[in-house]
């Protein structure tokens, strides 16, 4: 019954993460969009980290993990979010719904376990106006606007070679669609021009993975953890149009193909640094933890050709995240909120994207809650996250956002031989 209700899942759900429109931040113009590979409702409450594992739920950003897997496992997730953006002079609101993931992890030996599954890995989507003066004293109007993203297919396999040493790889294909526009009107003049630039891109990156887990006194374990995520080549083949169009109806007049082949841009690399992510944790074993990850990327050598964007520099990147749970008793056989995990975090990442001079940095805190469902091990987890990215100087824009996350993580058996008495 699991199978096929997480097969129909997939198959309604799949569609949902092509056609959604799943970002409004400006900042969404550079680079490949916002990046959404935070990881499942589990670890994104416990500040993003990726270094803890357990045999029951998908780590979907630490392909070490899935040598811990006992049972066969789906995991979906979704999240709504409230963004506040506001500059020197106003502020908007706006919500957003997003499918984040779509899983399956499961055993096929001893110590040894695979996964494969789909999610989004960027999102475009923005819509900005700029007014100004020409030298004639005529208002001059700019609408930008920005759609698309790149969903990432991914494979995974972990296996333990030796006790407490757990090493695994992700092989991931990334594919999709990014979309600029610019409008400009000038007043009084009949028509507008505008500038339309679209890529289609793919490619592909891995991630590797090793894990250290050490039992010290019978009772705590040591988590260490080092994460590669290999540079990422991605192919862009990219199209461009220029023209007019009346103001009056909005018809297009004299639109002409820009011929890319004279510029060498009609076929392009986008290059994603290496990003490495090192992780140190203490617990006891279903019953609490507590661990921290520092990642950094090179992500100054960025750029992207085709744009070719004035007032945006790429700097080296880095993040820090602390996080950790706590159960009260997961055998507990009264009351419900001693089986209940308790989850939080809190994360503050340099995004390496700096425009207009500013460092474009993000801070955010998370926490929340596995809900055990009936006396399974599965469950279904609830997350939130309240953050603020960029800043209202230089002109830009400044980002607070409030998100809630719906996880389900749901257990089965498989190649379970039945025994009839």
């Amino acid at each position: 019954m699991v199978k096929k209700f997480l097969f129909a899942l997939f198959c309604v759900a799949a569609h949902g993460i092509f056609a959604q429109n799943a970002t409004i931040s400006p900042y969404s113009y550079f680079g490949i969009g916002d990046l959404r590979n935070s990881g499942s409702v589990e670890n994104q409450m416990m500040g993003r980290i990726s270094l803890y594992a357990d045999s029951i739920h998908l780590n979907l950003n630490n392909p070490a993990a899935y040598s811990k897997l006992r049972l066969t496992t789906y995991t979906a997730g979704i999240s709504r979010s409230r963004f506040t953006l506001k500059d020197s002079q106003e502020k908007q609101n706006a919500n957003v719904t997003n499918l984040d993931y779509l899983a399956i992890g499961f055993p096929i030996g001893n110590k040894v376990g695979a996964g494969f599954g789909i999610m989004p890995l960027s999102s475009v989507g923005y819509e900005l106006t700029d007014e100004t003066t020409n030298n004639d004293g005529q208002a001059v109007t700019n609408v930008f606007t920005g759609d698309g993203g790149l969903n990432r297919i991914f494979f995974s396999i972990g296996f333990e070679p030796i006790k407490n040493l757990s090493i695994g790889v992700t092989g991931n294909f990334n594919f999709g669609t990014l979309e600029y526009q610019r409008i400009q009107s000038v007043e009084g003049v009949q028509f507008g021009t505008l500038d339309r630039r679209e890529s289609r891109i793919n490619g592909l990156d891995f991630n590797y993975a090793a894990t250290y887990t050490p039992t010290i006194k019978n009772k705590y374990t040591l988590y260490t953890s080092v994460l590669v995520n290999t540079q990422g080549n991605l192919a862009s083949e990219n199209s461009a149009r220029l023209g007019s169009f009346s103001l009056v109806n909005g018809q297009e007049i004299e639109v002409i193909d820009v011929n890319l082949h004279a510029n060498n841009l009609k076929n392009t690399e986008l290059k994603i640094p290496t990003k490495t992510t090192l992780g140190l944790g203490f617990g006891e074993n279903k019953k609490w933890f507590i661990g921290g990850e520092y990642s950094f990327q090179q992500f100054s050598d960025f750029k992207n050709d085709f744009l070719g964007i004035e007032n945006v520099s790429y700097l080296d990147a880095s993040s820090f995240a602390l996080g950790g749970y706590w159960v009260p008793d997961y055998r507990a056989l009264g009351g419900y909120h001693k089986r209940v995990t308790y989850r939080a975090g809190v994360r503050y990442e340099v995004s390496g994207l700096e425009v207009n001079g500013q460092e474009i940095n993000d801070f955010g805190i998370n926490f929340g809650f596995g809900l055990p469902l009936g006396n399974s091990f599965s469950n279904v987890n609830l997350g939130f996250e309240l953050g603020k990215r960029g800043t209202t100087d230089a002109n830009l824009i400044e980002e607070g956002y409030f998100k809630v996350n719906v996880g389900l993580s749901l257990n089965d058996k498989w190649f379970l031989k039945r025994k009839i008495n």
